[in-house]
């Protein structure tokens, strides 16, 4: 018995010294590299919590500039008391500059949000535009500053992946380099922005990067954890709103009404985006039946959110002053449906009409309006089994959001830090588990990604939809000359028939042709110009494009899971 113990203790010890050797080894070969990024993901972690940093208190001193206010965060109420005149022509100014900004250094007058990020994860190897990003939060710090209403995330988001795009440029970065130090400038823009550090970490994996890969954690949590750093030097270790005294769930027979305030808060954020898709449907239209120069459509805008203002002064903005009330429970019931019409409207208006900003700050004010306003009825209903209603206000504001992010995970988490009060858990997980399953279905998961689906790029449904389009004819076809090529009298004999590609088709295109006709392969066909007829370059092979594909998927799923 002896002798087999310790033959089995010293096979074992000389398997974990094996394993030391090996581990050794590569921490001699990889280990220095390994450092190196998480170093690079220090800096931009701390790069982009300086630019979130800029961003908000450049907001700050353009307010001041404009409106005269000490304290943004009053600006709501600071504004009553102006002149009619003044509330009107600041957002107007504001639009023209926009309008200006925008027409000079984008191709087309666009404001970048976290969707192009989105887009820039997936498809161009976690990179953005850098020129048209910069404008875009030039003209977003002018828009927060002058009157429109949105929030500062989405462009704080854009303006740290600018800057991640420009390291991996400079680095010579790969894709999945390129896509995790997106992901780490990102987080730290979050959590600088709302003194977030765990959300701000899992924003950047659930949103812009939409997996978990274990690679990618430890890089994007020390960038997240750099942002907050820094926003803390600046603001101090602050909640970015105070709740009143007991908030917490008294009687767990009170949860069904949260489901139902999380069904309702579903519904909420998808009237939302679907307003601001409309309205921006109808600006379209207006601009081009009016033939309206696109640097005058802020403008516009501007005037309108102006008059507005005049009589309700809660939209300019962010809507700090006004998403406080909201959680303090300061605010009447038709008050609350009025102002959350209203900023429904405002929204839309400033989104419509191309003026820069995002939409989770907006998402908050609205949830927290409407949950206030669910949780004012509910307990009058049931008194003696209810909590206070504000708690349904911060259940509301967080079900909203996620439902607008398609990000339940990180929005729960932002709501706690931005409040500090984690004794809500429940209320808030069961409402926004309901509302974002509720809207997914509703929308395409996300604004976000809806945004992109009205654009043409297929990324909700996931890489086996959007790998497709990353692949054009001419880079996986067979070339006419090579080879193995397919037969020049069987690939005219298909051009006859009109079965041909295109040399800039991408993979989406050709497989469901394949489908169609049956055919092993399909002529790439230059399309004719004035100095030349149509020229036959190639063949795309089934076969060579279904390996493409293949490739693609599992080199996504590689890593994904590394």
């Amino acid at each position: 018995m002896g002798e087999r113990l310790t033959g089995f203790l010293a096979s074992h010890l000389q398997a974990a010294r094996a394993e030391l050797a090996q581990g050794w080894r590569v921490m001699r070969q990889k280990g220095p590299t390994q450092l190196q990024f998480w170093f690079i993901a220090l800096l931009i972690g701390i790069a982009a919590g300086l630019a979130a940093m800029g961003f908000r208190l450049g907001i700050g001193v353009l307010q001041h500039a404009l409106y005269g206010v000490e304290d943004p965060r009053m600006l709501n109420s600071f504004a009553r008391d102006l002149p009619w005149y003044w509330v009107l022509a600041i957002p107007i100014v504001g639009g023209l500059a926009v309008g200006v900004i925008l027409n000079l250094f984008t191709d087309d007058g666009r404001v970048r949000t976290v969707a192009d990020v989105i887009e820039g994860a997936a498809l161009h190897n976690g990179r953005v535009e850098q020129k048209a990003g910069i404008a875009s939060a030039l003209a977003s710090l002018i828009t927060l500053a002058s009157g429109g209403s949105s929030g500062r995330e989405g462009p704080v988001v854009h303006l740290a992946a600018t800057i991640s795009s420009w390291v991996s440029e400079r680095i010579g970065a790969d894709g999945m380099t390129g896509r995790d130090l997106m992901g780490c400038a990102v987080a730290a823009a979050v959590s600088a922005s709302f003194n977030a550090p765990i959300a701000g970490a899992l924003f950047a994996l659930e949103v812009v990067l939409r997996h978990f890969a274990v690679h990618a954690f430890a890089p994007i949590v020390i960038a997240s954890v750099a942002g907050t750093v820094i926003s803390r030097l600046t603001l101090g270790d602050l909640p970015e709103f105070i709740l009143p005294g007991d908030s917490s769930l008294i009687v767990y027979v009170e949860l069904p009404a949260f489901l139902l305030l999380g069904i309702m808060s579903g519904l909420v954020a998808v009237a939302l985006m679907r307003a601001i898709f409309w309205a921006d449907d109808l600006g379209n239209y207006v601009q081009d039946a009016t033939h309206m120069p696109r640097w005058l459509r802020p403008a516009v805008s501007g005037a309108m959110l102006g008059a507005i203002a005049i009589y309700f002064p809660h939209i300019i903005g962010v809507g700090y002053e006004t998403t406080s009330a909201a959680l303090s429970g300061q605010l009447l019931f038709w008050n609350l449906i009025v102002l959350a019409l209203v900023k429904a409207v405002a929204v839309a208006i400033t989104m419509a009409g191309r003026m820069g900003g995002g939409v989770f700050s907006p998402a908050l004010m609205m949830g927290a309006l409407s949950g206030l306003a669910f949780g004012i009825v509910a307990t009058s209903l049931f008194p003696d089994i209810s909590g206070s209603e504000t708690l349904y206000a911060l259940a509301g504001m967080g079900a909203v959001a996620a439902a607008v992010l398609g990000a339940p995970i990180s929005t729960t988490l932002i709501v706690f830090e931005l409040t500090g009060d984690w004794r809500t858990g429940l209320a808030v997980m069961v409402a926004v588990s309901l509302s974002t399953a509720l809207a997914s279905r509703l929308v395409h998961r996300s604004f976000f990604l809806t945004q992109l689906e009205r654009s043409g790029k297929h990324l909700a449904a996931g890489p086996q939809a959007y790998l497709l389009s990353l692949y054009r004819a001419s880079v996986v076809m067979r070339a006419a000359d090579a080879p193995d090529a397919a037969s020049r009298e069987g690939c005219l004999a298909l051009m006859e028939q009109g079965v041909f590609l295109n040399p800039r088709a991408t993979l989406d295109t050709a497989l469901p042709l394949f489908e169609e006709t049956g055919h092993s392969f399909i002529p790439v066909v230059a399309p004719a110009t004035d100095d030349a007829p149509a020229t036959l370059l190639g063949a795309l092979f089934h076969v060579d494009a279904l390996t493409a594909y293949n490739r693609a998927l599992a080199a996504i799923a590689a890593e994904e899971h590394s």
